[in-house]
């Protein structure tokens, strides 16, 4: 990993800031574009591949949110962090429910967006290179495969989960009828116990329970202040 260059996709339509960041970035051994607005940004993510996208939310065009969207139609997988002067909670939440990594408002310093950059980033390597010692589960009449990433019901077409839609239901399945700690799931998949990453798990737990929705027998319980637990019939 020390070796290894990965590519930023910077969209920031500040001249002088963008300019700045790229430049401290690039000093800090990663390739970086910068994109002046949503549209051209949008360009760049389709034309090339990279490792984590770095989005302005106020911007002409097409705003940050907004390419964010179009991003994900894309990859739903790749990190994405918010550079934002909008500090309100709304928008902060409205970040994290599109999938962002990391809401970060702005003036900021620039070495601890390093940090959790880098962290991100090893710890999303992690994810990939980890191998557990089961991968395949059955969960009511669902079979999951968390090598592949997949969730099949009965015989129709499997689901591809998104690497943290997948961790998660791992994570459950390996505490199955059994409570999952809620600040144990947020270390392990979101780095950090935090109550926006708290807020982001929570929407990839409804996205959980509507993709168990079919078997009635299976169910993800919020035990209050504590976890979850995966309730399937033994």
């Amino acid at each position: 990993m020390e070796n290894e260059k990965f590519k930023v996709l910077l969209v920031e339509d500040d001249t002088n800031f963008g300019q700045v960041l790229k430049n401290y970035l690039e000093l800090n051994d990663f390739v970086v574009e910068l994109a002046r607005d949503g549209i051209l940004g949008l360009a760049a993510f389709r034309r090339e591949k990279y490792d984590i996208c770095l989005l302005d939310v106020m911007m002409p065009n097409m705003d940050g949110f907004t390419l964010a969207e179009e991003i994900r139609n894309v990859d739903p997988d790749i990190p994405l962090f918010f550079l934002s002067a909008k500090s309100m909670k709304e928008d902060i939440l409205n970040g994290y429910k599109l999938g962002a990594d990391d809401y970060i408002t702005k003036p900021f310093d620039s070495e601890v967006l390093l940090h959790k950059i880098k962290a991100i980033l090893k710890r999303n390597q992690e994810m990939q290179e980890k191998q557990h010692s089961q991968v395949e589960f059955i969960v009511g009449r669902y079979q999951f495969n968390s090598k592949l990433r997949t969730l099949q019901f009965d015989s129709n077409d499997a689901q591809t989960l998104s690497p943290k839609e997948n961790e998660l239901l791992l994570m459950l399945c390996e505490y199955k009828n059994d409570l999952l700690p809620r600040d144990a799931a947020l270390k392990r998949i979101w780095g950090s116990d935090t109550y926006f990453n708290g807020r982001s798990m929570d929407v990839y737990i409804a996205k959980l329970r509507k993709y168990l929705k079919e078997d009635s027998t299976v169910e993800i319980v919020n035990i209050h202040g504590n976890g979850f637990r995966l309730v399937v019939p033994e």
